[in-house]
């Protein structure tokens, strides 16, 4: 039954305009932008003008609604009728393209709309004739066109050829605006003439005012939003308009490349309805873009982009001034260079699918521009497929044949994959046609692995979809275009309807061919795929390992022999060896299950061949060797079978000996190439090695490969020979021993040892020994590649300058340095050679290095000033540290020989001279000066002093004061050359008095004239005569002046210093350093006094002291010379940003934790200097900054919060903090630019050059050429929805883009779509800041759309991070990418050397050039705590000594992360800079290096520069970190990537690679294992009763050599090995002593416990992810961390990975100390426990050593409350696991998922029913019978165990209606249960002991029962136990919880533990006089009001 309709309720009059009223308040401030301010005082809303913020998402992308309304809203303010025009047109718009409002927000939009015109229709005086519209918006524009002056400024813009001076800024803006509303009329008026009558629309078409609009309209594209080159200012009517000049246009790399993309005549004729672009000239783009269907900001985009990459090729191949002749001869080596490096892998590819490349077709250099060109696009519109390279080169050869065959033609026709849209567009065709259905059917694929959970088995990711393109066969079964009913596009099944693929558009084929799933690889989760990847090592390791034991055993009296008998025995190996080569041709059958079907039935063939060859051949020689022995036991002397065997074995050895010379040494596989056309060698190397697309001819050098094998065979023997001598031997006489022994009483019933010769017993020995064995290869490799890697970093002159001193003391030699490094050659078009020296005869070295030090002081003093805006050094600090101007010439004219140096090498060194004078006895002034020279900065300040102070006082002084002066000089000059003529000689004690004068003199020349400040200055004249001529003039200087008249008269006239020309700027600098030379350097201590300043400590910040040394030790280093600007390689820096923090607003940087601290006052306690520096800068004192930044007043003091903001976020992980390190390069290359083009008087002044250099005709801009060279685009992946969302971090990225010109912003933009399907649309943009606005407004510029290009879909497929990256790697530009990471930084000094870095790519580092360059990082997050310096010094030794021995001798250097430099242009199409593929590529870094590798690329480590990074600093930080990388890492073991290097490189690469890669992580956990091992066998020893008969037999115990192995395993287990990296890199970098310090200083740190602990998370999760899988994105915050970390969350991260295991490592110990037999005081025992006691006792406490205020009584109480109460927290649906025990504990073992996984985790939870097994037996109560029955009982003590602990354990819910009988029952069953334990006790022979024991038998009994009832949690469910099972896990929880807390609590019973911890913790702060105390007690005295 229908309810009745509702009547209408009427609405009074009043109610309905207050609604619209509210209605037009509301949209008006999201339409119109009203301005609001934050805590910062910065303005957001419509500051920031976003478009499409205001207007719904849906309709802005469809129409430019947004701009209708801004203008509607500024012409609104001055006239009303024209914006209620335009208001009705944006509803008249919105009605259209939506009509029944369906989309998000539209409705209240219209509704707003509506109020808005109502208002304006109101504001209107009488009625609105609709009728007259157009003539309204005619006139007025008429009017706003007169008001502007428009035609007075397009006459002046037509004259600007140059950049827009400042003055023009204001002009181009009005301009740009008028034509913006001239098109947004226009386009009203044109909207109106569709509705206006038939008489009317011809006149007013026709009319004046319409042409006028129309053309200025069409003016506006001459501003259309650009990335890095403008659009060309040209019309189709060949008339120059106004729009942004072009800096580049005079630019001939520019220019030729532009004229390169030209359409010439010889092409096809577009047909007539084509429409001819007006903003730019005709090129192939718009051929190809016409044919094909790209889209046209992907055509705009690849436009700029070849462009640049023809720019960049011929400016290094031509100087670009018309000088080298045939400048075409180089335009065409260009274009031919491009080309072939952009088509290279294509043209690789279609040779191995044995194809005809297309290129060999393009016979022009506009057919390869065009194909060049046409992969680009394809490329630039690909998306997620440019993760699939080999996917795109089919594409692109199906295209390029179709171009060829169009290029024929008369007209241009287009492609028969074009489909045009409804409208007859085709936009979106290549898209849709092309990329879609590839893009759909990858997605489906994502989809189904449900984020990574479902195996990898199951669904294709990237590289399968890339690899099914290696086949020949993807043609015939793809065709073109595509056949989308292939198995290739066939979905996967899903098995459940949440996880169901989409249907799709298109109508269902006939039949859909079978799925085509992995083609060449499957990644089978298995641990064993570190055998089948690496297996040559293993069968390398075992068969060693085989030969030695067999010859340790055939020994005589320990002493090693050989005879014919043992070596027959030691051929046992080869049996072994074919076994396991069978065993890995079955792993290949096996991990190739379920590709069967898809792959090659060549690949399964030679597969079947392998499997029956190896078959085959492990029969027959094992039947041979069998024989050989039999006939060896019969001793049958024909040995005929032998000699078969032997014959057999030798030719199967040396034919593979033979064929792995042939592939792996480099000559002769270089030479086997040149026959690999012979069926027979092809068929042998195929049946070897399966022949993959990558990896093919992927060989060194000889000389490198045998470099890196004389490494290996160095290890290798040392390896064996300790494992001979200490591992093996040892052993051998107690296993013969414990063999023959038959009188072992075994304590339990025993099944296997007993009868086999005591096998168990041999095992429990041997087994850890076998463990060291294979591990520790990894331990060898890192002594002595660290011993290597020390040796080569002292080669490249690593750590030279590691101090002040050093410093100084080699100061005069860093200009030469720079200059031969760092400037390009000087040729004889630079203008820097025209330097004039003063005199020819000076000495050519005192000439180089004068002219050196002009060319250096510029880039120190730009280093300096860096420093100082960093807030690095004061100001005092700044003058100290700047390099004056070295002048060829004086004031007065005369030559200036003297280089002049930084104050603070000269500073307080003439007072020093002068009190050496004083203290001179003797007349000897030659004497004296050499006294003074011996000190060499003294010398140079005493001469400088000298030379400076005689041209100063002849520029101020008049003729005959100027006599006087050089009267004065000479005589002095005359003393000095005679040193013995008392007559000649001036008084040196009285020097002083000389000085002083001097200095008051200087110190008033030094500053702006003044009448008084001239009368001083005289006034300090005549006090300097007085005393020169009555105390410090010799006789004869006085007797000249007492003999001349006329300076006679000038005293009594007084004019000697009446008239004084007062110094000009030049001048006053010189007096300025005069008097800085003069003066003591005097600073005020703390307490306030006054005392002399130490240089020698300049500067006093300790990161200002490393950089200062690492950049001038650098220009010592080997590097390649600088190119010029123009020559260098272009490049771009690439950073991926999601939703970190951009800058620290006010907020988070006042807001207090618990303690009362927040990030701004922790940041001061830490960075003290660098506070008081900052406050220095700014002018203000700190409590005037808090007082007025606290301002309620938006716009007061918003320029200093400002700069508050700024200070604090460079000190954090930021991305202001890396765009600004990365901006630094823009500047470098702008310096850079300046200083090759500087003419000789500018170098000499030492001042930057003018912006605009000549250079013969070329007018080139230093900041242009900077432009074309480098590019920074920051991919922040949700900018868009964060603008739209008015977030914080939106307003400061688009204040990085206005304070940073270069900076662009790439995003993903998600447009919600009104049509039916509702499915949101997706676009990839880039977008700029709009500098057209004025300069002085810079707050106000909007951010602009520069390039949108849609994309098929979400682009988040895979892993977030590089998704993000590729999506934007298109808006990149240059031939090099940097990767940089937003948690780096970078400074300017390290900036000026990266064109010297770029220059590594020409440079041989091997066979291939370098397509990756590695750079060294420094760490600089190590100086806030003691765990951020181990961690930092850990990463050092990684990042440079490590990766130093990588790259050579080894060449195994992948990419590790940021900030590498990669080869752009061969990365981008070979498939990126990183995989994305889920969870198997989460380390996504490292697979672009090991692609690199594969694909013949070369990776290279480079020191001499480096960038900064931060890493976490508190442990929960790390450990997250830790575990995400370990977690990688145990993905990395599944991938084709890694299986394929193990297969492919040499054996000494392979070995490399392994051990620096996925083997470190296999190593590490199996030294946590050979703990487990060891522990187990000695507790199997104990509890079995074999050590208590072994100790009857004192022959073994004794022995020594069983000791010596023992202790080799302590040795082992320690890791101490493990250090010696990080201490040679310390005595490297640091020195020895400073070495021995740091390293001594870490260990009392604790550093140990820390790396131990570290141990752990690396061994759990590395070893959980290879069972079970479930690796993720960990995020670790990167945040400071001073807060204190609730026991709670400590135990949820760290109770499965670390303490479980470590009570279960106590536990083994325990059983080892109560039942073993062995001596328990001997050295030996406490060898063996104690580093399992230590790694323990570290395992179960470092989270609370570590943990700030861990041992504070109060946060002690505050864990206990917190963490009982997330224990016993029932919860409900959707808890968090912070909040809950139950939830934290489901999450914890939701890994566990797989049958595969169940099984494991049951066969490993096995081991804890050994303790049961062995304790029972050893209780009193059994008086030692070995019945089974006993275990059996056991059992039963258990299950009573459980049901007691049921009836504790009733819930209150259950029992709630008799909750007092439950309790009493409860009562009286606890002391019937205690009563029966003391009778039993007492009347029995159980004793306490055994009470004991038997805990300590059934906890890990039930510890093990409980992990296999979760692994069967299905089946425990089922049954109803589960939450039986929760209840026992909780218990158990909360015994381990209170076991770990107990210690803690007592210790925060007295105070000094946690002063003592607090101390440990922040050492390295304290030792910085920082107030860590404070930080830590709180902040409450200082809180913001």
């Amino acid at each position: 039954m229908e309810r009745p309709p509702r009547p209408p309720q009427r609405i009074s009059r009043r109610v309905l305009g207050n609604w619209e009223k509210l209605v037009n308040k509301a949209v008006r401030t999201e339409l119109l932008g009203r301005d609001r301010y934050n805590r910062d005082g910065r303005r957001v809303g419509s500051s920031y003008g976003q478009r499409g913020e205001r207007t719904p998402q849906s309709l802005a992308q469809q129409a430019d609604i947004d701009a209708v309304l801004q203008a509607s809203d500024e012409i609104g303010r001055h006239n009303s009728q024209v914006a209620c025009i335009l208001a009705e047109h944006a509803y008249r718009l919105t009605q259209q393209l939506d009509p029944r409002s369906e989309g998000r927000g539209v409705l209240q939009f219209k509704t707003g709309l509506q109020s808005i015109i109502k208002q304006r229709k109101a504001m209107q005086e009488g009625t609105h004739d609709r009728s007259q519209d157009i003539r309204i918006l005619q006139e007025y524009y008429k009017r706003y066109r007169a008001e502007n002056r428009i035609d007075q400024l397009e006459a002046q813009a037509q004259f600007s050829t140059d950049l827009v001076p400042d003055s023009h800024e204001q002009s181009f803006e009005r301009l740009r605006k008028v034509y913006e509303t001239a098109r947004i009329l226009d386009d009203v008026v044109n909207a109106l003439l569709k509705e206006a009558e038939p008489e009317d629309v011809s006149r007013l078409q026709n009319s004046d005012e319409k042409r006028v609009m129309e053309e200025d309209a069409q003016k506006l594209k001459g501003f259309k939003p650009y990335n890095i080159l403008p659009p060309q200012r040209f019309l189709a009517e060949t008339v120059e308009a106004p729009g942004i000049l072009n800096p580049f246009e005079h630019f001939p790399e520019v220019v030729g490349a532009t004229k390169a993309l030209r359409y010439t005549k010889n092409l096809p004729r577009f047909p007539s309805d084509f429409i001819v672009p007006q903003d730019h000239i005709l090129d192939i783009f718009d051929f190809l873009h016409y044919a094909f269907g790209f889209q046209k900001d992907n055509v705009a985009n690849q436009r700029e982009h070849i462009i640049l990459l023809l720019a960049s090729a011929q400016s290094r191949l031509c100087t670009l001034d018309g000088r080298d002749g045939d400048s075409e001869k180089w335009a065409d080596k260009a274009i031919t260079d491009v080309h072939d490096r952009i088509l290279q892998n294509y043209v690789r590819w279609c040779h191995f699918l044995r194809r005809e490349p297309q290129n060999k077709r393009a016979f022009t250099q506009q057919r390869r521009l065009c194909l060049t060109a046409l992969y680009l696009l394809v490329w630039g519109e690909a998306a997620n497929l440019r993760f699939m390279p080999e996917c795109l080169c089919y594409i692109f050869h199906h295209l390029a044949d179709e171009c060829f065959d169009l290029l024929e033609r008369t007209y241009v026709e287009r492609s028969k994959t074009v489909k045009q849209n409804e409208d007859g567009s085709i936009e979106f065709s290549f898209l849709e046609q092309i990329i879609t259905p590839v893009y759909n059917i990858v997605a489906k694929e994502a989809k189904a692995s449900q984020n990574g959970k479902v195996p990898h088995s199951h669904w294709r990711n990237y590289d399968d979809f890339n690899e099914y393109f290696w086949q020949p066969s993807c043609f015939l079964e793809l065709g073109w275009p595509w056949r989308t009913d292939s198995g290739f596009f066939r979905p996967p099944v899903m098995k459940d309807a949440k996880v169901a693929a989409p249907t799709q558009n298109a109508a269902q084929p006939r039949r859909i061919k079978h799925k085509v799933g992995k083609v060449h690889f499957v990644e089978h989760r298995s641990g064993f795929h570190l055998y089948h990847s690496f297996h040559r090592l293993w069968i390398f390791l075992v068969c060693m390992l085989q030969g030695l034991t067999i010859w340790a055993f055939c020994s005589e009296d320990g002493k090693l022999n050989l005879h014919v008998r043992t070596i027959k025995k030691i051929m046992s190996v080869g049996p072994t060896f074919v076994v396991m080569k069978f065993i890995q041709s079955i792993f290949d059958v096996v991990f190739m299950w379920g590709a069967f079907k898809s792959t090659r039935l060549t690949t399964v063939a030679r597969m079947l061949l392998r499997l029956l060859w190896f078959a085959s051949l492990s029969a027959a020689i094992l039947f041979l060797y069998v024989k050989t022995l039999q006939e060896d036991a019969r001793n049958d002397g024909s040995g005929s079978w032998f000699r078969i065997y032997y014959i057999l074995v030798s030719s199967y050895a040396g034919a593979n000996v033979l064929f792995i010379f042939i592939l792996r040494i480099p000559w002769l596989q270089r030479q086997a190439a040149k026959h690999s056309n012979v069926y027979f060698f092809q068929f042998v190397k195929w049946l070897h090695q399966e022949r993959y697309y990558v990896g093919r001819s992927m060989y060194e050098r000889t000389r490198n490969y045998v470099k890196y094998s004389l490494f290996w065979i160095f290890i290798l023997a040392c390896k064996f020979s300790f494992a001979m001598h200490f591992q093996i031997m040892p052993l051998v006489t107690p296993t013969r021993l414990i063999i023959g022994f038959d009188n072992i009483v075994y304590k339990w019933p025993d099944f296997v040892s007993d009868s086999n010769h005591n096998a168990l017993s041999i095992l429990s020995i041997w087994a850890p020994v076998l463990m060291i064995y294979f591990l520790d290869t990894q331990v060898w490799y890192t002594v002595v590649s660290a011993i290597l890697g020390g040796i080569e970093g002292a080669r490249d002159k690593l750590g030279e300058i590691r101090t002040l001193e050093m410093l100084r003391k080699r100061f005069p030699n860093y200009p030469a340095a720079f200059v031969k490094h760092m400037l390009p050659p000087i040729n004889r078009f630079s203008s820097a050679s025209s330097i004039q020296e003063p005199e020819p005869s000076t000495p050519k070295a005192k000439k180089t290095n004068k002219r050196d030090a002009i060319r250096f002081q510029p880039i120190w003093n730009r280093v300096i000033k860096s420093l100082r805006e960093e807030d690095l050094i004061n100001n005092r600090e700044k003058t100290l540290l700047k390099m004056p101007p070295n002048l060829m010439y004086h004031t007065n004219g005369t030559p200036n020989k003297l280089i002049h140096w930084p104050l603070f090498l000269l500073a307080n060194k003439v007072h020093i001279a002068v009190e050496l004078a004083a203290q001179h006895k003797t007349q000897d002034i030659l004497g004296l000066w050499s006294k003074v020279r011996e000190d060499e900065y003294m010398g140079h300040a005493v001469q400088e002093t000298y030379e400076t102070l005689e041209p100063l006082l002849h520029l101020v002084l008049n003729s005959e004061g100027r006599r006087w002066v050089s009267e004065i000089f000479n005589s002095l000059r005359k003393s000095l050359n005679n040193g013995g003529d008392e007559r000649d000689s001036f008084k040196m004690n009285k020097l002083r008095d000389v000085l002083v004068k001097l200095r008051d003199l200087t110190e008033h020349l030094g500053n702006e004239h003044s009448p008084e400040r001239q009368n001083k200055a005289s006034d300090a004249l005549k006090k300097l005569y007085e005393v020169v001529m009555h105390d410090f003039a010799s006789e004869n200087c006085r007797r000249i002046f007492t003999e001349s008249s006329e300076h006679q008269r000038a005293l009594v006239e007084e004019s000697l210093f009446s008239e004084l020309n007062w110094p000009n700027k030049s001048g006053q600098k010189q007096a300025r350093r005069l008097n800085n030379l003069l003066t003591v350097q005097k600073i005020k201590d703390q307490e306030g006094k006054t005392k002399t300043l130490n240089t020698e400590t300049v500067p006093h910040n300790l990161e200002a002291r490393r950089r200062l040394q690492f950049f001038t030790n650098s220009l010592f280093m080997h590097m390649p010379q600088a190119p010029p600007i123009r020559k260098m390689f272009s490049f771009c820096v690439f950073t991926p940003y999601y939703e970190e923090d951009v800058m620290y607003d006010m907020e988070k940087l006042y807001k207090e934790n618990e303690d009362g601290i927040s990030i701004l006052f922790y940041l001061q306690k830490i960075y003290p200097d660098e506070w008081q520096n900052f406050l220095e800068r700014i002018g203000l004192i700190e409590n005037i900054v808090f007082r007025e930044v606290g301002n309620p007043n938006p716009e007061k003091h918003k320029e200093l919060k400002l700069e508050l903001r700024l200070w604090a976020s460079y000190r954090g992980q930021t991305l202001a903090r890396t765009v600004r390190g990365m901006m630094y390069y823009k500047e470098a290359l702008v310096i850079q630019g300046q200083q090759e083009g500087a003419s000789g008087g500018d170098l000499e002044e030492g001042i930057p050059p003018s912006l605009v250099e000549a250079q013969g005709s070329i007018q080139r801009s230093a900041w242009a050429q900077a432009e074309l060279k480098f590019t920074y685009v920051v991919t922040c992946q949700i900018y868009g929805e964060q603008k739209r969302k008015g977030k914080v971090q939106a307003a400061d990225i688009l204040y990085l883009m206005q304070k940073h010109d270069s900076l662009r912003v790439a995003y993903i933009d998600v447009v919600e779509s009104s049509g039916k399907d509702k499915k949101p649309s997706y676009y990839s943009k880039l977008c700029k800041v709009d500098r057209s606005d004025p300069k002085g407004s810079g707050a106000n510029q909007r951010d602009q759309e520069v390039y949108s290009i849609k994309l098929p879909g979400d682009v988040k497929l895979g892993e977030g991070k590089p998704e993000n990256q590729n999506h934007a790697i298109i808006f990149t530009r240059g031939d090099c990418i940097q990767t940089i990471d937003m948690n780096q930084d970078n400074s300017m000094e390290e900036a000026f050397k990266m064109r010297n870095l770029l220059e590594e790519f020409k440079q041989p580092h091997g066979l291939h050039l370098p397509t990756i360059l590695g750079v060294r990082e420094h760490v600089f997050t190590g100086s806030v705590s003691s765990l951020a310096w181990f961690m930092s010094m850990q990463e050092s030794s990684f990042v440079t000594l490590g990766q130093r021995v990588l790259a050579r001798p080894l060449k195994v250097r992948m990419h590790y992360g940021h900030p590498d430099v990669f080869d752009r242009v061969f990365h981008i199409t070979r498939g990126g800079i990183s995989k994305a593929s889920r969870v198997i590529n989460l380390s996504e870094d490292i697979f672009a290096g090991f692609n690199t590798t594969l694909r013949l690329g070369n990776v290279t480590h480079h020191e001499y520069i480096q960038v900064g990074k931060g890493r976490d600093v508190g442990l929960n930080q790390i450990a997250l970190f830790e575990a995400k990388v370990a977690s990688g890492n145990g993905e990395q073991t599944l991938s084709r990537d890694v299986y394929r290097l193990g297969q492919l490189l040499d054996f000494p690469r392979m070995l490399s690679f392994f051990y620096t890669s996925v083997g470190f992580y296999v190593c590490t956990m199996m030294t946590v294992l050979t703990l487990y091992v060891f522990l187990y066998g000695k507790a199997y020893l104990a509890l079995s009763g074999v050590d208590a008969s072994l100790r009857r037999n004192s022959q073994i115990l004794q022995n020594p050599a069983l000791e010596s192995a023992l202790n080799t395993q302590f040795l082992f287990q320690i890791g101490i090995f493990t250090a010696v990296p990080m201490i040679v890199n310390l005595i490297l970098e640091q020195g020895i002593l400073k070495a021995i310090i740091s390293f001594c200083t870490m260990q009392l740190q604790l550093a140990s416990v820390f790396f131990t602990f570290s141990l752990g998370t690396r061994t759990h999760y590395f070893g959980r992810t290879i069972l079970h899988g479930g690796a993720k994105y960990r995020s670790t915050g990167r945040g400071f961390v001073v807060t204190h970390i609730h026991f709670a969350e400590n135990y949820r991260l760290y109770s499965r990975s670390h303490f479980t295991k470590a009570l279960e490592v106590i536990m083994l110990l325990i059983v080892y100390l109560a039942y073993g037999a062995q001596n328990r005081t001997s050295v030996t025992f406490i060898l063996l426990t104690f580093s399992s006691w230590f790694l323990a006792l570290s395992w179960l406490f470092a989270p609370y050593i570590f943990n700030p205020s861990g041992f504070e009584w109060q946060k002690t109480v505050e864990d206990f409350e917190d963490w009982t109460n997330w224990l016993f927290y029932k919860g409900g649906v959707a808890v968090k696991t912070d909040n809950s025990w139950e939830a934290w504990w489901v999450d914890e073992h939701d890994h566990i998922r797989t049958p595969r996984g169940r099984f494991l985790e049951i066969i490993l939870s096995l081991r804890f029913f050994l303790f049961q097994y062995g304790v029972v037996y050893s209780l009193s109560v059994t008086r030692g019978t070995n019945s089974i029955l006993v275990y059996a009982y056991s059992w039963f003590v258990l299950l009573g165990i459980v049901v007691i602990f049921k009836v504790f354990l009733v819930s209150q819910k259950s029992s709630a209606s008799f909750q007092l009988a439950v309790r009493l029952f409860q009562g009286l069953f606890f002391s019937c249960l205690l009563a029966g334990l003391i009778v039993a006790v007492v009347l029995s022979p159980l004793t306490i002991g055994d009470v004991f024991s038997v805990a300590l038998a059934l906890v890990p009994t039930g510890w093990g029962l409980l992990s296999i009832a979760i692994a069967l949690r299905p089946l425990m469910e089922k049954m109803r136990f589960w939450k039986s099972v929760r209840e026992i896990a909780r218990f158990y929880d909360a015994c381990m919880g209170m076991f770990i807390f107990i210690p803690i609590a007592l210790l925060s019973w007295f105070p000094f533990v946690s002063t003592f911890q607090t101390r440990l913790v922040f050492n390295q702060a304290f030792s910085r006089g920082l107030e860590i105390s404070l930080i830590l007690s709180g902040n409450r005295s200082n809180r913001k009001t």
